[in-house]
């Protein structure tokens, strides 16, 4: 089932009526409440209902506020309609996405702007080796497949590492993996080891 909302205490009022899996909620949703006040409200209800917030575009300052409200997804407008499905199915089956192009300039000024809601870098020391080394690979931006392939290892045994990577360290979504990563220096933000290789060759 699938409806529309026209403001975001109507939009409150269908989440409560319907109970959706997942809510598509645009930054520029009208009325008295803006789109990530709502997007706030309806992830701390703990319904389990996800959040698709689409922004207006690459550096569209909401995705962090977004993100930090509880979305699971954030995209740009002129996103696709069959990618913008795809993000849909992918939250609904418990998964998390960013547009390609916000993808790094995530990593970037999450890694810059330390987030104190985050898990303390010492957490790091409750994985495994092998769960280290899956989470370094998350912040590079590999999918479970990927990390699959790269270890050899079954897509279902990837996802087990990275899900008990984000339990110990109590990571709501793969984006807070990857900023924790970076944060705690696990792996490095590309302008800082850019920097540094050109500090070695000069």
């Amino acid at each position: 089932m699938a409806a529309e909302a026209a403001s975001g205490d109507e939009l409150e009022s269908r989440v409560r009526e319907l109970e959706p899996g997942v809510v598509v909620v645009d930054v520029a949703l009208p009325g008295r409440s803006d789109a990530l006040a709502v997007t706030r409200r309806i992830v701390a209800a703990g319904t389990g209902v996800k959040v698709v917030v689409l922004g207006r575009g690459e550096h569209d300052d909401a995705l962090f506020r977004a993100l930090r409200a509880g979305a699971r997804a954030f995209l740009v407008r002129d996103t696709d309609p069959r990618d913008l499905l795809r993000a849909v199915r992918s939250l609904a089956a418990g998964g998390a996405l960013l547009s390609p192009s916000l993808t790094r300039r995530l990593i970037d000024e999450f890694a810059a702007t330390p987030d104190p809601c985050l898990p303390a870098p010492e957490r790091l020391e409750e994985l495994t080796a092998r769960e280290r080394e899956v989470m370094g690979l998350v912040a590079f931006g590999l999918t479970n497949h990927q990390i699959a392939q790269r270890l050899v290892v079954s897509p279902a045994t990837a996802k087990t590492h990275v899900s008990r990577a984000m339990l110990k360290l109590h990571a709501r979504d793969r984006a807070q993996l990857v900023t924790l990563a970076y944060q705690s220096r696990l792996v490095e933000p590309p302008r800082a080891a850019a920097r540094r290789s050109l500090a070695l060759v000069a």
